[in-house]
């Protein structure tokens, strides 16, 4: 197996008012991959960039760099550079300048200097832009400078945290295509840092989603979006319907009143459990032939489809995707497939779940 990149070992970080920033954490980052430290502000994602940056120093625990310890190793010696949220740009240098300015405190030669400038300018898509003033940039301009200058010195890990959040929509979306075609491109290791999940799951190769300092669930974008390990993450990424439930044996499940076949195990008899079903997996019908019968209370247009809010009679809110329309106050039947059931066991952890996960195969 290959050695990961970058190592967390029991890293716990306590500022002066004795609250863990960060509790216990250990995770691994593989090389050039794109990884994204999602969660809500506050949950510990800056503050485990910065440490990887050295920024910041861990109150206990340890953190590898290549299987070496790097935990006391200066910022200016870690191969590791970092795109900021304000890009952090000089307003009296030029573009070329800017790039240029890593380079030249390493007294890198004039000649190289200018190749590898020439070169972060191609890559990030703004050639011929070296005398350029700051001031005459526009936002998504200054992003792509502020990458340049990060590329240029060619780090194993660039940082990036949440560098898009002050973009329009339109750009936004546009930077998030360049960036993932950027990281495959210089095959380097990206960690982004966002609180936006539709960037997240966008963007990346892994996500790791934190609350209150932990790792609650880390995997690819499907695996999260498709098998979330409790009603935080559920709730989190994407928009979903969550209702109580009681999983009475292996693929049968019963909610709202109603017994349903589903494709989930491994629980108790009887057991108390919460059930997700995604808006996108839940299909309009005729009330006599829906698994659910729901009352729209209100629907708006969102472009490629319609967004339908319903209630059953027991009082469950239901949100549907559809592209066909429905009338507020109409009863309306909804259907969906056993697979799009995904039951949850209540306050499972991420290893209690792989494990579960993997006993189906045996």
């Amino acid at each position: 197996m290959k050695e990961p990149l970058i190592s967390f070992k029991n890293i716990t970080k306590t500022y002066d008012n004795d609250v863990n920033v960060l509790e216990n954490l250990n995770f691994e980052i593989e090389e050039g991959k794109f990884y994204t430290l999602l969660g809500p502000s506050g949950c510990g994602k800056t503050t485990i960039l910065k440490m990887v940056a050295g920024f910041l120093q861990p109150t206990s625990g340890e953190i590898l760099f290549k299987g070496q310890k790097i935990t006391d190793v200066p910022a200016n010696q870690r191969e590791i550079n970092t795109v900021f949220q304000d890009y952090a740009l000089f307003p009296n240098m030029n573009v070329f300048e800017n790039i240029a300015f890593g380079l030249k405190i390493k007294k890198v030669p004039a000649k190289e200097i200018k190749q590898k400038v020439t070169k972060a300018l191609k890559l990030v898509q703004l050639p011929g832009f070296e005398k350029r003033g700051i001031s005459e940039m526009s936002g998504g301009q200054k992003q792509r400078v502020a990458l340049a200058r990060a590329i240029v010195n060619e780090p194993m890990v660039l940082l990036l945290d949440e560098p898009l959040s002050a973009l329009d929509h339109k750009l936004r979306s546009d930077m998030q295509y360049d960036l993932r075609e950027l990281q495959r491109n210089l095959g380097i290791t990206f960690i982004f840092v966002t609180h936006d999940q539709e960037e997240a799951l966008a963007m990346s190769d892994e996500i790791f989603i934190l609350n209150d300092g932990k790792i609650v669930q880390s995997g690819s974008p499907v695996d999260i979006y498709d098998e979330p390990i409790n009603h935080y993450v559920a709730d989190f990424i994407g928009a979903s319907n969550i209702v109580k439930a009681t999983m009475l044996e292996d693929e049968l499940v019963e909610f709202t009143g109603h017994q349903f076949e589903c494709v989930d195990g491994g629980m108790r008899p009887n057991e108390a459990v919460e059930v997700v079903l995604r808006p996108e997996d839940l299909e309009l019908t005729d009330v006599a032939t829906g698994k659910l019968q729901v009352k729209v209370e209100a629907q708006l247009f969102l472009g490629v489809h319609y967004e339908i809010d319903c209630f059953d009679q027991e009082g469950n809110e239901w949100i549907v995707h559809s592209t066909k329309k429905s009338v507020p106050g109409q009863w309306i039947g909804l259907t969906f497939m056993p697979e799009n059931i995904h039951v949850m066991r209540l306050n499972e952890s991420e290893a209690e779940f792989d494990a579960r996960l993997e006993s189906y195969d045996e």
